[in-house]
């Protein structure tokens, strides 16, 4: 872009001062924040003894309320620090409109900025020169922190116009398209499409699934629909909360700063590896053991590892009592198992349940000529150390890593699985679970499967059924408090998180299993699917899909299709169409905005020269584009690669990024150098779609390096 002329500098200028207006009124904000959280914290005053007075238990909660309100303001305010205020609008009648990331009034109160969710916004990005909705001029600001750099204009309405108005560039989408990008998503808040609006502002109750090809903006559109949402939806969804899934930890680093550009901190942000508390999977299966362990096939496979013994468990009982010996064998100790378990009940919750069948078992062996009441029999066998240490062998509290942990033995796979897999199928996951320590990303749906089964251990009731009792102190309540405290009593179930929004990203990718995981954390949700199935990795689309509809919500569900590529030039994308079209030849894609001159190149090189080859090409681009070169190269080759840039990386920082084509998935860069294209593609049966996924990563370069001219692109 050339140097801004005399007029766009005026403009430019007198931007600066409103914006000098803003950042000040927002300093005062922040003060203000800042002593309302210093003076709820001085509340609740301390008598000279150190005990909390009476009286004071009105300060206490008014000073919680009031430090927690002020700090979420806080972290709202301090994360405006840079291009906090985006847009203007000119209407007809001469009333300007500032448009900003969130909403800022001035010591009056009346609006200096608009928050872009505000309905009164939303014309911001649905005028058009058709259809102008009483805008004039639209403008576009872009700022470098809190400076003015430039100004973007569309005369809507010239009819209106003054004859003094004046209309500066022609090009703020593009100039945002060409940006260098850095290791973290942008917001597109102030270029955002109509298209776009339209999804963003949906409403908000059922299911929105949102599909196109690479660069289309889905995953950036989603983000700002869960700003919007809480936004104008706050009331049901600050309860539950918004839960943000992407595909890896990588993906979550790269967008997690786009929620809280928008004035957003509060949605919990988790790769499909972190969905179960506590455990965290970054490594993937191959696809053969992916494909098994994501399979439906596996909730029978699981649910009879749940039900059956723990390994070394005692398969009889020995007890001398009313009298005689009492016996249980292994058919008649399952009997009681299969029995108890039969009802439903998870099984660490049934334990109750089960020493119950089991006192009932030992009772017909010895009802006949008893001397004892059965009363008296179950109490004084209960109560017997012998009885007490069998049934903690017998009936173990269990664990899901446990549980799973049971399977990596093959003979008791084997048994586990008869009738469901195939012996090729077992000897695949009995390698996966023998060739590593940890879980794998694939691991972790089972877990939670495996959770849902046994259930949480009982809960030993608390020693006070007072809960607003401390220190024989009663604290004031409404009769609100007590009913709901009461209410919190109740079971609610395992992993019942309540979230009341789910955002689920790279869904095309998505497991039967994992949709089974996620279905648990949004039975009650509203949810946004986005996803493109051209990009899938899961082989089997109607199992994935089927099971993504038993997941979801009932209610609503609104489709809408995203169809052009605001990422790529239309140089790269027309290599990465004639890619997916080999698979897919039919396939509706996206049409590239842009060109850019530079279309991609190939070089062939020898095995030998590999490494050499790979670090002049990542060394080419770092010196022909400003932003990030991201590396993208076969499983098989990751670390290999890594250490051949390892001394470019350590000069360079953020800049160079080594990926596997599953790992790029949802990221993009400047300029992509892909090592060994026809590794990629023949790495799965649905290598072919990573490749494509690869090849639009790239917005400005594109590079393949490789020891065969396989994409027909060399020279």
């Amino acid at each position: 872009m050339g140097p801004a002329t005399s007029t766009e500098q005026a403009e430019i200028h007198r931007e600066q001062q409103f914006v000098d207006r803003v950042y000040s009124r927002l300093a005062a904000m922040v003060e203000n924040a800042g002593a309302i959280r210093e003076e709820g914290r001085t509340r609740g005053l301390l008598d000279y003894t150190g005990q909390i007075k009476e009286e004071d238990y009105r300060s206490l909660f008014e000073r919680d309320v009031m430090v927690d309100h002020a700090v979420r303001r806080l972290a709202v305010l301090d994360a405006q620090r840079e291009g906090l205020v985006f847009g203007r609008l000119d209407q007809r009648g001469g009333e300007v409109r500032y448009i900003g990331r969130i909403g800022v009034r001035d010591a009056e109160h009346e609006p200096l900025v608009i928050d872009w969710r505000a309905p009164v916004a939303s014309v911001f990005y649905q005028a058009t020169a058709v259809d102008p909705k009483g805008v004039v001029r639209r403008r576009v600001l872009r700022c470098q922190g809190q400076r003015v750099v430039g100004v973007e204009d569309d005369l809507l309405d010239p009819d209106h116009a003054a004859s003094d108005l004046t209309v500066v560039g022609d090009g703020a989408l593009m100039a945002a398209l060409t940006a260098a990008r850095g290791r973290q998503m942008r917001d597109i808040v102030a270029t955002i499409q109509r298209e776009q609006d339209e999804i963003i502002r949906a409403p908000s109750p059922g299911v929105t699934l949102i599909s196109g090809g690479p660069g289309t903006g889905k995953t950036v559109v989603a983000l700002h629909r869960a700003a919007y949402l809480l936004y104008t939806d706050r009331r049901r969804i600050a309860g539950g909360g918004v839960l943000v899934v992407g595909p890896s930890p990588v993906f979550m680093s790269y967008i997690e700063r786009v929620l809280p550009s928008l004035g957003e901190q509060e949605a919990t942000l988790r790769s499909i590896g972190e969905i179960v508390d506590g455990v965290v999977a970054r490594r993937h299966d191959p696809f053969e053991a992916a494909v098994v362990k994501g399979s439906l096939r596996m909730r029978q496979v699981l649910a009879r590892a749940a039900r059956s013994d723990a390994p070394g468990a005692p398969d009889q009982v020995r007890l001398y009592a009313a009298g005689r010996m009492l016996r249980l064998g292994p058919a008649e100790l399952a009997a009681v198992r299969n029995d108890v378990l039969r009802r439903g009940s998870r099984r660490n919750r049934a334990r109750a349940d089960a020493v119950r069948a089991l006192l009932a078992a030992l009772w017909r062996k010895a009802a006949d000529g008893s001397p004892v009441s059965r009363a008296e029999f179950e109490e004084e066998l209960s109560d017997r150390d012998a009885f007490v240490e069998f049934v903690d062998a017998w009936w173990p509290i269990l664990r899901p890593e446990q549980v799973l942990g049971w399977l990596s033995d093959r003979d008791r796979l084997a048994r586990t699985t008869k009738g469901v897999l195939r012996p090729a199928e077992v000897d695949t996951l009995v390698a996966s679970w023998a060739a590593t320590e940890g879980f794998s990303v694939e691991d972790v749906p089972l877990l939670d499967e495996l959770h849902a089964l046994l259930g949480d251990p009982p809960v030993p009731p608390p020693p006070s059924a007072e809960p607003f009792e401390y220190d024989g102190v009663r604290e004031v309540t409404t009769w609100a408090d007590r009913d709901h405290a009461q209410r919190g009593r109740v079971d609610r179930g395992p992993q019942l998180d309540g979230y009341a929004h789910v955002l689920v990203d790279e869904a095309q990718d998505l497991s039967p299993m994992q949709w089974r995981m996620l279905g648990r954390r949004g039975r009650h949700a509203s949810w946004t699917i986005v996803g493109d199935p051209a990009q899938s990795a899961w082989p089997d689309i109607a199992e994935a899909a089927a099971a993504r509809d038993a997941a979801l919500t009932r209610g609503t569900r609104r489709t809408f299709h995203l169809s052009t590529n605001y990422r790529n030039s239309a140089e790269i994308f027309d290599l990465a169409a004639g890619v997916i079209r080999r698979e897919l030849p039919d396939l509706p894609l996206p049409e590239a905005v842009r060109q850019t001159g530079h279309p991609p190149t190939h070089l062939v090189i020898e095995a030998t020269r590999r490494a050499d080859a790979v670090r002049a090409t990542v060394e080419t681009l770092l010196d022909e584009v400003e932003g990030t070169v991201g590396v993208i190269v076969p499983q098989a080759r990751e670390a290999e690669v890594s250490g051949w840039l390892a001394d470019l990386a350590a000069v360079h920082g953020d800049r160079v990024a080594v990926a596997t084509g599953l790992a790029s998935k949802g990221l993009e860069y400047d300029a992509v150098a892909v090592v060994e294209p026809s590794e990629i593609a023949s790495e799965s049966p649905v290598g072919l779609r990573t490749l494509y996924v690869v090849l639009t990563r790239a917005t400005q370069r594109l590079v393949t390096v490789g020891v065969d001219d396989w994409l027909g692109i060399a020279g």
